[in-house]
């Protein structure tokens, strides 16, 4: 639009245990400039109630969160196909961390502020796109408990650069060969010991289609040198079109991840002897979409997986979580999406999707002799996991039902301890509207609509019946 656009718009909601929302967003557009500023805040008490593992009830305390984020995005069109863009994200939060049930009391509480600054260059020709981005990101953490005399400071910051050629060799093939380079640093405690991490790669991956589009073969690989460690990282995928509803896919590739320097040294709990997790994944599965009747339509996914890593992360802990290794893991399972709309009429849709999945991840070997974890499942791993949504959508008022079911997690490497399945129902409703000229969304959610006392981490309750709702006013 040569003659500009400007827009304004303000948000807030306010909902169960003291949360209040609020935001604003203002952009400014013309044919060649695109500017916004975005500006978030929230508070909560998170007083909610909950039963003691005497049996009692009470409400939790030292919950409390507020802080806030601003973000500022900017694109410029140098010419046709020739576009920078800039991106610069800030975000304060305090967060006070409530008693596990198995804890008398809690003063925990941290402060994180994280700045992120984006600049991404993109330009295309007819067959070539060249692009480089580069970013820097600063995470700030202070914890203090002074209960247990613990007052830490931790602090993350990172560069990455990448640059990369997409090549379009012609209609049925292409290559793209790209190099990011990152470097970290954090500085723990009051030492100011310098912990480093330095990340270098060159990948490529080659695109090919056959027999008029329906068999896609993409090639891919990535040599990275991880400080001193020097990896070597191959995979393929592969897809086909058996008719243009039915299409079966296939990947195998070779993994590597280094441990996080938070992993590595943050304090407390940072565990500075994690080795690299290092396997293969191979998974393999069909698409269906399929168009039932004029008004209603299909699809389905289904993929199965398996998955061997050596040196698996895993969290543990009780008041204070550090990761371990686990020597060997057999990950493998089944998951489903489904998803079922109807079009009753112009302004009538209803639709239905379930979502499943079926996981057993294992442990093979282990660094402990006798800890009586082989063939036992990882911590925090449910077998079964379900999701429905239910609803419809009728001119401008959309209404969807959630239901998550989420099976046994075992806490211990051994299984000797577990947290009880639980099921989730959660209600959500939005109207557009106008006032006037200007337009007007509402939504209103009701969250664990049953009741239901359940926990996401052991001895870590989670809120009962709550409600949130909010109001979007666009000015301009």
């Amino acid at each position: 639009d040569s003659n500009g656009k400007n827009r304004l718009s303000l948000v807030g909601g306010l909902g169960s245990f003291s949360q209040y929302t609020g935001g604003i967003r203002a952009s400014i557009s013309s044919k060649r400039f695109f500017f916004s500023i975005d500006g978030f805040g929230q508070s909560a008490v998170n007083d909610f109630g909950y039963r003691t593992l005497l049996g009692s009830n009470e409400k939790l305390s030292n919950a409390q969160l507020k802080g806030g984020s601003i973000m500022g995005q900017g694109a410029y069109l140098i010419s046709d196909k020739n576009v920078l863009r800039l991106s610069v994200w800030y975000q304060q939060y305090y967060r006070e961390v409530p008693a596990a049930l198995f804890e008398a009391a809690s003063v925990k509480n941290y402060n994180n502020s994280s700045l992120r600054l984006l600049l991404d260059w993109n330009k295309e020709r007819v067959n070539n796109t060249w692009y480089a981005k580069g970013s820097f990101i600063s995470n700030e953490m202070h914890y203090e408990d002074s209960l247990s005399l613990l007052n830490t400071r931790n602090a993350t910051y990172q560069y990455y650069f990448e640059g990369g050629w997409k090549h379009r060799i012609n209609a049925n093939s292409q290559l793209i060969v790209f190099v990011p380079v990152q470097a970290s640093w954090m500085v723990t405690g009051d030492t100011a010991e310098n912990k480093q991490q330095v990340k270098a790669a060159i990948a490529a991956a080659y695109d090919v289609k056959y027999f008029h589009g329906r068999l896609d073969v993409a090639l891919n690989g990535r040599a990275e040198m991880i400080n001193d460690i020097g990896v070597l990282l191959p995979g393929i995928d592969a897809s086909y079109s058996l008719t243009h509803w039915f299409l079966l896919c296939a990947n195998v590739q070779r993994t590597y991840r280094a441990p996080t320097l938070n992993e590595l040294y943050y304090d407390p709990g940072g565990n500075a002897s994690l080795k690299p997790e290092e396997g293969w994944n191979e998974d393999a599965g069909y698409t269906l979409k399929a168009r039932l009747s004029p008004n209603i339509s299909l699809y389905h996914d289904l993929s199965a997986f398996n998955r061997v890593i050596n040196n698996w992360i895993v969290w543990f802990g009780g008041a204070i979580w550090t990761p371990h290794n686990i020597a060997t893991v057999h990950s493998r399972g089944l998951e489903t999406e489904n998803k079922l709309q109807w079009a009753v009429d112009k302004h009538w849709q209803l639709h239905i999707g379930l979502n499943t999945s079926y996981i057993i991840a294992t442990t093979q070997s282990s660094y402990i002799t006798n800890d009586n974890s082989i063939d036992k499942q990882i911590p925090y791993t449910p077998r079964y996991n379900g999701q429905l949504n239910l609803g419809f959508s009728y001119k401008h008022l959309y209404f969807n039902y959630n239901h998550t079911y989420t099976g046994y997690r075992f806490i211990t490497t051994d299984e000797s301890e577990y947290i009880l399945p639980y099921n989730t129902g959660n209600l959500q409703l939005m109207y557009d509207a106008h006032v006037g000229h200007y337009p007007v969304s509402v939504s209103v959610q009701c969250n664990n609509v049953w009741n239901q006392q359940y926990q996401v981490v052991a001895y870590r309750p989670m809120p009962g019946i709550n409600w949130l709702a909010g109001l979007r006013f666009t000015l301009l």
